[in-house]
This record gives C-alpha cells, sequence and structure tokens, in this order.
C-alpha cells in the first residue's frame, strides 16, 4: 500500500486552452508551448515522465516507454484560479466561480471597509503590486490610508507601510476585510502586503504578506486524510489556500527554490500521508509578469530538483506532478490566468510504466486517488485512478 504522497502543484503549468476558453478570453494559451520554445528550458526528467506523449501536446519529443503514468486534465470547475485550482485538485469542484472586480470594489464595500478600520482607502483599482506602490505609496505615507487594490484574481490586497501601520495592525485590518467579505463579495483571498522603504524610488514589498482564504464549502482531500490519522503537509501556501482546513503541518516557504528545498528534504523524512507542495513561482514572479525566459528558467529548476527526488524514492511513495491553472507568459491579450488543461505526471516504486490515460474530466481525480492510495475512504468530486496508475 502506498506509505507516501508527494502531490506538487507548479502553479499555473497549462499544457493548452481547453475547449471552452472562449468563454474566458483565452483561446490560444499555452504554457507549456510558449517556454518549450525558450533555449534555457531543459526538461527531461518530466519528459521521460510523459510530458510531452500528453494529449495536445506539440512540443517536445514524446519518450517511448514513458517512465510512469500520465494524463491530460480538464477543469470541470467554472473558473481558473488558484483557489478554485487547487480546491478542485482536493476533491471539490466549483460551479460559480469567485468574484473578480476589474473595475474596483463597488462603494458599499470600500464604505464598510473604512467604516470598520476608521481609515480611508487609496487606490481601489486592478493594479500591478510594484506599480501601485509607485503610485500610491507616498500618499498612503502622508495620510495612513490604506492601499486598496485588486487583480484579475479574486482577491482583496491591502498594502500598507510597516511604519505606518505596524504588522499586527495590517492583519487585523485584513481579518476584518475576510470577515466582511462573504456571499456575493466572498473573494477567495484577501491578502496583507506590507511594504518597506523611504519613497517612491525604492519602496519594496516585504516577505511578511499573509493571505486570508475562503474556507473550502466541503470537506477536501486534507480533510478526510487528517481525520484518518495521516499527515498532511502543507509546503508554500496551501495552507493559506485551505484557510488551514485539514493541514497538520504547515511550511512556509519564500519561493520556488526555498519550496524544492523542502521536498527534497521531506523525501528524506518518514511520513505516512501527503506532503502536498505548491511552487508559486511559476505564476506570481513570471506568468503574470509574461516572463518567458525566466517561466523556462523555473521549470528548469524544478526539473533537476524532481531527479534528486525520484532517485530519493522508497517503496511506498507516490510522485504526482500537476497544475491548477494555466498563466500563459507568451499570451499578451492580459496578464490574467489562463484557461487550460493540466498535467498529470505520476511515478514512484509501485506506478504502472508507460501509462498514459488520455484526457481525464476533472483535476479531482487527483484528490480521489491519494485517498484511495492512501487506504482512506473520501467521497470527493472526480475518478479514482488508483487502479489504473498503481500496480
Amino acid at each position: 500500500m502506498t506509505k507516501r504522497v508527494f502531490l506538487i502543484v507548479l502553479d499555473s503549468f497549462g499544457i493548452g486552452y481547453e475547449p471552452d476558453a472562449d468563454k474566458f478570453g483565452d483561446v490560444g494559451a499555452n504554457t507549456l508551448a510558449s517556454i518549450a520554445k525558450d533555449p534555457g528550458f531543459q526538461v527531461p526528467n518530466m519528459a521521460r515522465l510523459g510530458l510531452f506523449n500528453l494529449d495536445g501536446v506539440c512540443c517536445g519529443e514524446p519518450v517511448h516507454p514513458v517512465a510512469g503514468s500520465c494524463a491530460r486534465l480538464r477543469e470541470a470547475s467554472n473558473g481558473k484560479d488558484t483557489t478554485i485550482g487547487h480546491w478542485e485538485i482536493a476533491g471539490i469542484e466549483s460551479d460559480r466561480a469567485l468574484p473578480t472586480y476589474p473595475d474596483g470594489f463597488p462603494p458599499e464595500v470600500i464604505q464598510q471597509f473604512e467604516k470598520l478600520t476608521g481609515r480611508k482607502v487609496l487606490c481601489n483599482k486592478p493594479y500591478s503590486g510594484t506599480e501601485v506602490l509607485k503610485d500610491y505609496g507616498e500618499e498612503h505615507m502622508r495620510t495612513g490610508a490604506l492601499i486598496v487594490y485588486t487583480s484579475a484574481d479574486s482577491v482583496f490586497q491591502v498594502a500598507a507601510h510597516e511604519q505606518v501601520v505596524p504588522l499586527e495592525q495590517l492583519y487585523a485590518y485584513c481579518q476584518m476585510a475576510r470577515d466582511m467579505l462573504k456571499g456575493e463579495h466572498g473573494v477567495g483571498r484577501v491578502i496583507a502586503r506590507p511594504f518597506v522603504g523611504s519613497c517612491a524610488a525604492d519602496f519594496k514589498r516585504t516577505s511578511n504578506r499573509h493571505d486570508y482564504s475562503l474556507k473550502p464549502p466541503a470537506k477536501t482531500m486534507l480533510d478526510y486524510l487528517k481525520a484518518a490519522g495521516k499527515d498532511v503537509i502543507g509546503v508554500g501556501k496551501i495552507y493559506d489556500i485551505f484557510d488551514g482546513e485539514g493541514v497538520t503541518e504547515k511550511i512556509r516557504t519564500s519561493g520556488n527554490t526555498e519550496g524544492i528545498k523542502v521536498m527534497l528534504e521531506l523525501a528524506d523524512r518518514d511520513f505516512e500521508g501527503l506532503a502536498f507542495i505548491n511552487l508559486v513561482d511559476f505564476d506570481m514572479v513570471y506568468g503574470h509578469r509574461r516572463n518567458i525566459p525566466g517561466y523556462a528558467a523555473a521549470a528548469t529548476e524544478f526539473d533537476r530538483g524532481l531527479g534528486t527526488l525520484l532517485e530519493k524514492l522508497r517503496p511506498g511513495d507516490v510522485v504526482m506532478i500537476t497544475g491548477d491553472h494555466g498563466c500563459d507568459p507568451g499570451f499578451t491579450k492580459t496578464t490574467d490566468h489562463t484557461r487550460e488543461y493540466v498535467p498529470l505526471l505520476v511515478a514512484g516504486p509501485e506506478v504502472k510504466r508507460d501509462n498514459n490515460l488520455g484526457t481525464v474530466l476533472g483535476f479531482g481525480a487527483i484528490g480521489q486517488t491519494v485517498c484511495t492510495a492512501l487506504g482512506v475512504e473520501a467521497k470527493l468530486d472526480g475518478e479514482d485512478l488508483s487502479n489504473k496508475i498503481l500496480l
């Protein structure tokens, strides 16, 4: 029986636009195809696990035989953001997309937030997180007003200088916002964005960011595993995405490099259950900024780490690599996420080899399969693939 599962989400690693991409304005998006053209893109380990054998993938060279099991997953939920994607991976399909605010938040939301905090609000528009500091940071320092902004994602972001608004106060304001933003305005995340610096020329965000997520609306893979006494180790922003629900241990990371390091350290550690790892730089640092060379280099860095991880696997180990949506750095129509298929690459001593499952509907196949593999009974949205991929 499976003892340890390493589930690694390459945040935004899409492999081609989905049939309903026209509803999202994403026809033509293909994250993998965009980065595969870059000379810095070298992923031999993902290739041997079937990345270039997947349905619809026309870049790279397919390998024969594939050193594991693989599939192309199509999102079943109505959305293309981090929260919806991770919830679906964990077994919850969402019919309703989380609200976004391309014109800023309505007056009643801002007025209520100002009343709760006792501070005025600046900006209230979709904005780049770095540009918003250049444009509003000095006024914030003069007046003490909070910088509230959003993006193409379902987020309510609050930026404040650490010397103007102490961290604990900023966190308290964001908790107020989280408690306020329910129902119609139930955004996926409220994010505290502290920054430092003396003027527009040198303002920079600090590592003291904190996310306040919407709680999942039903039990997830994580809840079932925790209830069964299994370890559920959330690495990166997993704890925040699920608002801590079902997580038995959280390990925060500063980015991909540290996340890969933690992944390899966990491979040397004895645990029983799930290591759920999110590598966020693909999306946050490279995808949204439409940085093809950076995204390609990040994929290459991960692939090197993957090679080491595969060497460390023990009997009873399973590795699953996937994405939660797309964010094609070559798709310049927007800087938003893109509605794409994602890969599922599975490896381990007891995983069937040369086994391509074609296209599977629903990221939830991952959550249901993880639970079954670990011997935990669960009722989740998603096909159980355990009999198809495990010996």
